[in-house]
């Protein structure tokens, strides 16, 4: 390409303020940014003329619009060419860009930008969702869970709280916690006139920079008439009628209705309304991907990583330290193995993880009668895993999920009694459980704390029975006294007064976890105190507690949360051992 020719007028020379100030809106590229306030008579230098020959004159642009635009970018490229090819062209090349005076519009255009990334989040195209009550009795702290949306709050929702704060329930206590966050929030704004309720009370102002939305109150009376067939008085009618006015006052915003309540949802859509249901609280949507703790190697797992592999043996037990591609799959404490034909199993456990290596230990073998914990041994391979996990002293906190029949309760309290009372590792065994009924409840139950848990132990009695059978040559006067040393080494506790215990030093079982929720889990977890280890036992196909799924279960919670701890594991028990009748029963019922 011919060279330009070099300019016949040299340019004028801008101040000190003025070229400050035009370097101000573009500060990436100002010669995009003044190319459009050039002036047409005459131009000063060749390069301007390369970029505006190809397109005529066009309406002034903001320096957004000209950065992305597609012609100026080639334009550019060739008019930079030039200037380094001779003196000439060299020497007025800053000219171009910098010859005019800066005009206003790309100053407004960098105040756009600017007032464009200081716009709160909560404003503009965010959605606006109105809460249904049992929303804010079910989480306290769902006020900060939607992110940069905004939340409306109808006045027939605060009437439904004010009901039900009085109790000692858990319901009773989210209700006065929403209350405190709310009197907090409205004690965060200047005054408290209508005008600064409707412009919406920053969620953020009480220290949850989570939540970028704002909440609005109902401060006015909405008169949105509803289908016939729906009783006016009713909370929850009041409700949908909100949501409908909002919907027809914003059209241009998406307004949603988050509730609890199944038959609410329903109503909602049959209205037209959007409905969804709080998720926050599920830790998983689908129970498929719950973390089962055990992972098979692949079939070539010796030749991939067979070349950089180092083993060592210390104690009576192999180590192997890998590196390879499997290494970024694994987690602390995950149980692997590799059972192939014709070459012996691997079973083994991840005990560390390095960068880009991993150390496995192999495990104890406890299907033998040898290794035999209180005389019960493992009958398959997920049960040989934990009891590895359970008789393993640096392990503090175990997960067991399974059907029915799997030996969740028996390896347990094997466990138990054989660290308890052979090996004096703790000094007791602490049971406990939800008291939550299959089918109706028959009232109240007489007697102690220990008595009134007696009908829901009953797995307990019937594992008892089945660990003090297998001493058969000590007669029946010796298996009585070992059921006597046994029930003084276990206590029963209910879950209603954990709070504020400390449990040093024993070895808690908490049975039926499936039925706790994520507090009440949390609450059992943290009475933990030196020298303790908590296992918690449960069948997530079970749940009868109301309002818990298999995603919002505490016992999802905790597997989710403790995977890759250092100090915890978990197994989910696959193969049912009961009997063939109970096997089964589970698979076609």
């Amino acid at each position: 390409m011919p060279l330009p020719k070099p300019p016949t007028k040299r340019a004028s020379r801008l101040d000190a303020s003025e070229y400050a100030t035009s370097l101000v809106p573009s500060k990436k590229k100002p010669v995009l940014a003044a190319l459009p306030e050039a002036p047409a008579p005459t131009p000063p230098a060749p390069v301007l003329s390369v970029v505006a020959a190809p397109a005529p004159a066009r309406p002034q642009r903001s320096a957004k619009v000209l950065r992305t635009a597609e012609p100026a970018a080639p334009a550019v490229i060739e008019a930079r060419a030039p200037k380094v090819e001779t003196p000439a062209a060299r020497a007025p090349a800053p000219a171009p860009a910098l010859a005019p005076a800066p005009s206003p519009a790309p100053a407004s255009a960098a105040k756009a930008r600017a007032s464009k990334a200081t716009k709160p989040k909560g404003t503009g195209s965010s959605k606006l969702f109105v809460l249904d009550t049992n929303v804010l009795m079910h989480d306290p702290m769902c006020l900060f869970r939607f992110e940069e949306h905004d939340i409306y709050l109808p006045m027939i929702t605060l009437e439904e709280l004010d009901g039900h704060k009085k109790g000692m329930t858990e319901v009773a206590r989210n209700v006065r916690q929403v209350s405190r966050d709310l009197d907090a929030l409205a004690a965060s704004l200047k005054s408290s006139t209508l005008e600064e309720m409707a412009k919406g009370l920053p969620l953020d102002q009480t220290g949850h920079r989570e939540a970028g939305g704002k909440l609005f109150f109902q401060t006015q009376l909405i008169d949105a008439p509803l289908p016939q067939g729906l009783p006016q008085g009713k909370a929850d009618n009041q409700i949908l009628g909100v949501v409908q006015a909002l919907k027809a006052q914003q059209p241009e915003r998406e307004v949603v209705l988050v509730s609890k309540d199944i038959n609410m949802r329903i109503k909602a859509r049959a209205l037209g309304l959007p409905a969804e249901d709080y998720r926050n609280d599920k830790t998983l949507e689908d129970s498929d991907l719950l973390y089962t703790g055990v992972q098979a190697l692949p079939a070539d797992f010796w030749e991939r990583h067979g070349k950089t592999m180092e083993s060592w043996q210390q104690g009576g037990i192999t180590f192997y330290r890998i590196s390879g591609p499997l290494v970024p799959s694994l987690l602390v404490n995950e149980l692997v193995y590799l059972e192939a034909p014709g070459t012996a199993p691997l079973y083994a456990k991840v005990t560390e993880i390095t960068g880009k290596s991993a150390v496995l230990r192999t495990l104890k073998d406890y299907g033998h009668q040898k290794n035999a914990v209180w005389g019960i041994t493992a009958r398959n391979r997920e049960q040989n895993f934990a009891l590895n996990l359970l008789m393993d002293p640096d392990v503090d906190f175990v997960t067991l999920t399974g059907t029915a029949g799997t030996g969740k309760t028996l390896m347990t309290l094997a466990a138990g009694l054989s660290q308890v009372l052979d090996e004096r590792r703790y000094s007791e065994i602490i049971v406990t459980r939800v008291t939550v009924p299959v089918g109706e409840d028959i009232g109240f139950l007489p007697g102690t704390e220990e008595e009134k848990m007696g009908p829901w132990m009953g797995a307990l009695d019937d594992n008892l029975e089945v660990l003090a059978r297998g001493d058969s040559s000590a007669g029946e006067w010796g298996r009585a006294a070992t059921n006597d040393l046994v029930r003084s080494k276990i206590k029963i506790k209910s879950l209603n007064f954990m709070r504020g215990r400390t449990f040093l030093n024993k070895f808690v079982i908490i049975d039926e976890a499936q039925n706790l929720t994520p507090k009440q889990m949390k609450t059992l977890i943290t009475r933990a105190g030196p020298g303790t280890k908590i296992v918690c036992l449960g069948n997530l196909a079970q749940i009868d507690t109301p309002y818990l799924t298999e995603g919002s279960s505490g016992l999802t919670y905790a597997v989710d949360r403790f995977k890759g701890w250092a100090h915890s594991g978990h197994v989910t028990l696959a193969r049912g051992e009961r009997s063939r009748l109970a096997d089964f029963a589970s698979e076609v019922l």
